[in-house]
């Protein structure tokens, strides 16, 4: 898939995607989901919705160049992670990933920080790679960026029932020391801000690009499905506050519509980034005006 290329100013942002597929029927996802409400949707869900109404997503992360700093916002699913539970990522074995930052003439070595928006599966499975028989972090100089009301939650959830995610892609990372524990309202630098959006996860956060304005909006996982935009009040099953996350979802729409402002999506298909605009009861995103 090709690399999904902005400038933002003294800024440069690249999509890279690792995978595309359906996730699950849409109708198990969003449990509310009335008939009418996915009739009504169908025509806009363009490619996020397949034939047999499987809900699709992309999974990728977001790369920001600034000057002197490369970013990587979140990681991806990764390569030799155990994930029964998700066929498509269990026991992967593949080079998109990786390949893509070489695409761009960049290798590991070339990371110098990753942060991730929260810590599901999906999002931290590059933080490590596994290296005779042992998780080691894959990009070797870089700060690994935790909010660490995130990491609590999950290492709780791990002291009862292991975590998967947690145990190869995260510890690892703290065991060796290159791991920051941050607020979800860190401020990087001038041009690289966080912004809380709690719901998803208890301290998940989306990043704020662009020295004195936002420029684009790296929203993580504060919508998962274009379906969320007419209807904001749509929270998926996995949703660690259902109630929350849509009021949180709604915010960020609300903030960002009629706007300049990028607004990135991770897992829609397709156009993942365009503008907010307001559309009856909710909203629409429209394709960027250029690349």
């Amino acid at each position: 898939m090709p690399i999904t290329t902005f400038s933002l100013g003294e800024i440069t942002l690249h999509g890279l995607i690792e995978d595309e597929g359906p996730y699950s029927d849409i109708r198990k996802l969003f449990p509310a989901l009335t008939p009418a409400q996915l009739d009504a949707a169908r025509p806009t869900l363009g490619e996020a919705l397949d034939a047999a109404d499987q809900a699709v997503f992309r999974y990728q992360a977001y790369l920001v160049r600034l000057p002197g700093m490369n970013v990587l916002v979140d990681s991806c699913i990764g390569n030799d992670k155990e994930r029964p539970g998700r066929p498509s990522w269990h026991r992967r074995h593949d080079h998109r990933f990786l390949g893509g930052l070489a695409e761009l003439g960049l290798s590991v070595q070339d990371i110098d920080v990753v942060m991730c928006t929260h810590l599901h599966a999906d999002h931290v499975g590059w933080n490590t790679r596994l290296e005779n028989g042992r998780w080691v972090p894959t990009f070797p100089h870089a700060r690994y960026l935790f909010s660490a009301r995130e990491l609590a939650h999950w290492e709780a959830e791990n002291a009862r029932t292991p975590v998967a995610a947690l145990v190869d892609s995260v510890l690892p990372v703290v065991a060796a020391g290159r791991a920051e524990l941050i607020g979800s309202d860190l401020e990087l630098t001038e041009s690289l801000r966080l912004l809380p959006t709690p719901g998803h996860t208890p301290d998940h956060f989306s990043v704020r690009i662009g020295r004195g304005r936002d420029l684009a909006v790296l929203t993580g996982d504060a919508l998962h499905s274009p379906l969320q935009l007419a209807h904001p009040e749509l929270s998926p099953w996995f949703d660690w506050d259902p109630a929350r996350a849509a009021h949180t979802r709604r915010a960020l729409l609300e903030r960002y519509c009629e706007t300049e402002t990028l607004f990135c999506t991770t897992h829609f298909p397709g156009c993942s980034c365009g503008h907010i605009r307001r559309a009856e009861a909710g909203f629409r995103c429209d394709p960027p005006k250029g690349p």
